[in-house]
């Protein structure tokens, strides 16, 4: 499956998964609002982030209530000021309440790791070096947290194990050594994009002899990185791993390698403050 086709697929069933965990059988709380009593709400970020998350909260009122109408201020990839609205819905107010969580977790959690990738991405501006994404995702949220890193300005590494190989040591021991991983890996497919993870500069070497497409450098120090670059010479993409952070990124990028790929844009986010600000329009006439 394409990425598009299943970013698609994950938009209308993770709509249908939020409203049936919170709203379940019926909100009961608003019961308490009388059912012609209609509604409109101005959604603000308390924080400066970048926005991700619309066509799920499209989604979202549109199973909930076809009534609610949404005028987005900000796309995807947008920076929000804070207290600036970026989103105003109006309809029946019962509908505006009962999607208010569904809808803010959701773009909290999104726009939490377009956000981090932004942040990233411009500590590497001018490196030339691509900022990468792993499968540390959270549970249910691989496609769309690969999509909040595109919003942010990264690039998705492989969206899960089809995609392309990623030989790791469980791997290499399992296949008997480095060489022999590769070689079953390019008979399995051909066409896939092949990386071998290493350790050491004989693993290294091993790589680059059997014809690995990508080397990615699990935890080598900053000289290391810099010798391994030396050595590759070109000969292969060389991507950096391990304790790779806001203070440690600028200079890893520096040490020559291709790309750097980091688990904490998606596992160690913190959600984005939004709100949700009822202006009530009065009953229907």
């Amino acid at each position: 499956m394409h990425f598009q086709d299943a970013l698609a697929e994950e938009i209308r069933n993770s709509a249908a998964r939020l409203l049936a965990e919170d709203v379940g059988p019926v909100d009961i709380t608003a019961q308490l609002i009388p059912e012609k009593h209609q509604g409109h709400a101005r959604v603000i970020s308390r924080e400066p982030a970048i926005l991700c998350g619309v066509a799920w909260v499209d989604e979202l009122f549109r199973r909930l209530d076809p009534r609610v109408s949404l005028a987005w201020h900000a796309a995807d990839g947008d920076r929000l000021t804070p207290d600036v609205p970026f989103l105003e819905l109006t309809g029946p107010a019962r509908s505006l309440l009962t999607g208010e969580r569904a809808a803010l977790n959701l773009l909290q959690t999104l726009s939490a790791t377009a956000t981090r990738t932004r942040h990233y991405v411009d500590l590497l501006e001018g490196t030339g070096v691509k900022l990468l994404d792993t499968r540390k995702t959270l549970p249910g949220m691989r496609v769309a947290q690969k999509y909040a890193v595109a919003c942010g300005g990264g690039t998705n590494h492989r969206i899960g194990l089809y995609d392309a190989f990623l030989i790791k040591e469980n791997h290499i021991w399992a296949c008997g050594g480095i060489a022999g991983a590769v070689k079953e890996a390019r008979g399995i497919a051909k066409d896939l994009t092949v990386e071998v993870e290493v350790e050491t500069f004989d693993e290294l070497n091993q790589a680059l002899a059997a014809g690995a497409d990508v080397i990615m450098l699990d935890n080598f120090s900053l000289d290391d990185m810099r010798e391994a670059v030396r050595q590759v010479a070109g000969r292969a993409t060389l991507e950096a791993s391990g304790n790779v952070d806001e203070t440690t990124l600028k200079a890893i990028a520096d040490t020559g390698v291709d790309c750097i790929s980091s688990g904490a844009l998606t596992k160690d986010i913190k959600a984005i403050d939004l709100s949700m600000r009822m202006v009530e329009d009065g009953p229907a006439s």
